[in-house]
């Protein structure tokens, strides 16, 4: 029974990570539309035509889109760690085993 895991530990991973399968949607998603969106709506309505200037604002909300990915990560990561902490084990022994 030691190798199969608990129904309630199956069940708490996989909403887990179907959480974090949507989240990852998401900001593909908004990975996808923002740049598209930014640049068109910024060479028509903010830079008169100026593709230059509409490419770079695309640019800068993909990396807008990015960041924030990378920050919501990391805060999860933190936030996970400090309300389980990772148990530390000992190593077995050849006569534990």
């Amino acid at each position: 029974m030691s190798g199969q895991a608990a129904p309630a530990n199956v069940t708490g991973q996989a909403a887990q990570q179907s959480g974090i399968l949507i989240k990852l949607l998401i900001f593909a998603a908004a990975l996808a539309i923002a740049p598209v969106s930014s640049y068109f709506l910024s060479k028509d309505y903010l830079w008169d035509g100026n593709a230059v200037l509409a490419a770079i604002t695309a640019i800068v909300a993909a990396n807008v889109v990015l960041v924030s990915y990378v920050v919501l990560s990391i805060r999860e990561e933190r936030a996970a760690l400090l309300v389980s902490p990772p148990s530390r084990k000992e190593p077995e022994s050849k006569k534990e085993k």
